[in-house]
């Protein structure tokens, strides 16, 4: 990219001329004339003066998308090159929340690192609508992603499912023909939920319950508003939190009732019970999910194909 170009991307993150002559070591007065000196090639001014923190006119806002192209392309083509040498390096940059990360990707991140030493490893963790956003930015290379719309319009591989419980502590005072159609949770640990031949319930069962109900951004959020419509009930809501990990520790220690992930569920040893829900959003398809681009480096496109290999029971 052209250093005037360069200038000009500076600005734009910084939002303002001084902050910008500082990144880049440089009086402000120089930054200023390379900015007119393209400003009068385009015939428009690219930032409006007037605003604080700077703002990009109509005509700058065409510049700096033309300006972001042309990085990504010149990413592409430097990735490219790195992998026609063979040497099976580069940087994948993968974001997935905290359930994510911590319950599916911990043990595949250090395979394939092991397996990779030469591939730099960037990991963000954040709620699925944020990571959405910054892979549409290409600040990432790769998510998992369980939205059917956003998995329709983006370059995806199918990676796992889940399966979405009700989990109420074993404390809780429940109807006794309600309690029979619970699991353990080492009957969930042993796939029992999955059986067609398993005992549902329906979630207007459980109007009376207290429910810890995750924050808008993250995918149970919507899901969990969709099961309530369906039910045709108004949760009572104990309190909302950004962490589904959380959610289920609170649940196991009798604050409320939550909704959960089968994957969650790592030992036989629980004060919860689960109770399998008659909806079609308690399924979800987890997706790797890919921005738009001309070029799929080795770092991603291997790692996709390590994770599937080694993700237990993907369930396809």
């Amino acid at each position: 990219m052209e250093q005037d170009m360069k200038y000009i991307y500076q600005i734009y993150l910084d939002g303002s001329f001084s902050a910008a002559a500082d990144h880049l070591y440089m009086s402000q007065p120089a930054l200023s004339i390379a900015v007119r000196r393209v400003e009068d090639m385009i015939g428009a001014e690219i930032f409006d003066r007037s605003r604080r923190p700077l703002a990009l006119t109509e005509a700058g806002k065409a510049y700096i998308d033309t300006l972001e192209s042309i990085r990504r392309k010149e990413e592409d083509l430097s990735r490219q090159i790195e992998d026609l040498r063979g040497l099976k390096t580069g940087t994948l940059r993968l974001g997935g929340t905290h359930y994510l990360n911590c319950y599916i990707l911990a043990r595949i991140l250090t395979g394939f690192t092991n397996t990779y030493p030469g591939i730099r490893l960037e990991l963000f963790e954040d709620s699925s609508a944020k990571l959405t956003r910054a892979l549409e930015k290409h600040e990432l290379d790769l998510i998992l992603n369980c939205d059917p719309d956003v998995i329709a319009q983006h370059d995806h591989r199918k990676a796992f499912y889940d399966h979405i419980l009700l989990a109420v502590h074993e404390d809780t005072a429940l109807p006794e023909q309600l309690r029979e159609r619970s699991l353990s949770a080492e009957q969930v640990l042993a796939g029992s939920h999955l059986n067609p031949d398993c005992p549902s319930a329906a979630l207007s069962e459980f109007k009376d319950l207290e429910f810890i109900l995750l924050q808008q951004g993250n995918n149970l959020y919507g899901r969990s508003r969709q099961m309530f419509q369906e039910a045709g009930i108004t949760p009572k809501i104990k309190m909302t939190i950004s962490q589904m990990v959380t959610s289920y520790r609170l649940a196991d220690n009798g604050l409320g009732a939550a909704f959960v992930s089968d994957r969650l569920v790592r030992s036989p040893r629980s004060h919860l019970r689960f109770f399998k829900i008659k909806s079609q959003h308690t399924d979800r398809l987890f997706c790797f999910v890919l921005p738009h681009r001309d070029y799929t480096p080795f770092a991603v496109r291997g790692f996709i194909e390590y994770a599937s290999q080694h993700i237990p029971n993907p369930g396809f």
